[in-house]
């Protein structure tokens, strides 16, 4: 559980033309929903949110502060307008601090330009996993290590960061290829050269 609040409003009327208003004041329209519970439609403010973006990501636990009331979520959506990179909407999901969550993470590559094999591709399969655990169990981040990645060993579920933790159930089969790698296409010298005195021929034949 990351310690950062971000201050909201309660949202008192809906609708397309309020939120196209609220969004030109540079709020973003949202809702805090939870099973059993009234789902509850808020604003925040885009700078605020940029900042808590910027330093819990997409699946850190944080505190949004509504009407002083601290309310632990995640970040469930984020909306983007159809055309633009502008957030159109966003859902956060309250939760229950004794009740496990399933998410899904990014799965982020370390070492991927620090390869010892090279010359060399790799090949990225999965880009991220599905967990679940406890809200305080959720990690930061999902990393892989390849830098002693070769051809005849991939990278596996089993290889991640999380994998040896016994709060988090990852919803993968441990032996699910991550990563391989390949080598790269090469040419025969001998090939090409054989090809090029074909072709000479062949132009040859056409001019007598």
């Amino acid at each position: 559980m990351i310690n950062i609040e971000m201050k909201t409003l309660k949202r008192e009327e809906t609708g397309k033309n309020i939120a196209k208003k609220m969004r030109k004041d540079n709020y973003i329209p949202g809702v805090i929903y939870s099973r059993g519970q009234e789902t509850q439609h808020i604003l925040v403010s885009l700078s605020d949110f940029q900042k808590l973006y910027k330093a819990v990501g997409i699946s850190s636990t944080f505190y949004l502060n509504l009407e002083n009331s601290k309310i632990p979520v995640i970040i469930k959506e984020i909306q983007k307008e159809p055309l633009g990179n502008g957030i159109y909407h966003i859902d956060f999901q309250k939760l229950n601090m004794d009740e496990k969550v399933k998410m899904t993470i990014p799965i982020t590559i370390l070492n991927r330009d620090n390869i010892r094999v090279q010359p060399s591709t790799l090949m990225q399969h999965l880009d991220s996993i599905e967990i679940e655990c406890l809200p305080k169990d959720i990690p930061n981040i999902i990393e892989l290590d390849v830098v002693d990645i070769d051809f005849n060993t991939p990278k596996m579920v089993k290889d991640l960061n999380i994998a040896n933790n016994p709060n988090i159930t990852i919803a993968r089969d441990l032996d699910e290829v991550i990563c391989t790698l390949i080598a790269p296409t090469t040419t025969n010298d001998e090939d090409e050269e054989e090809v090029e005195d074909e072709e000479t021929k062949e132009i040859e034949l056409e001019e007598e």
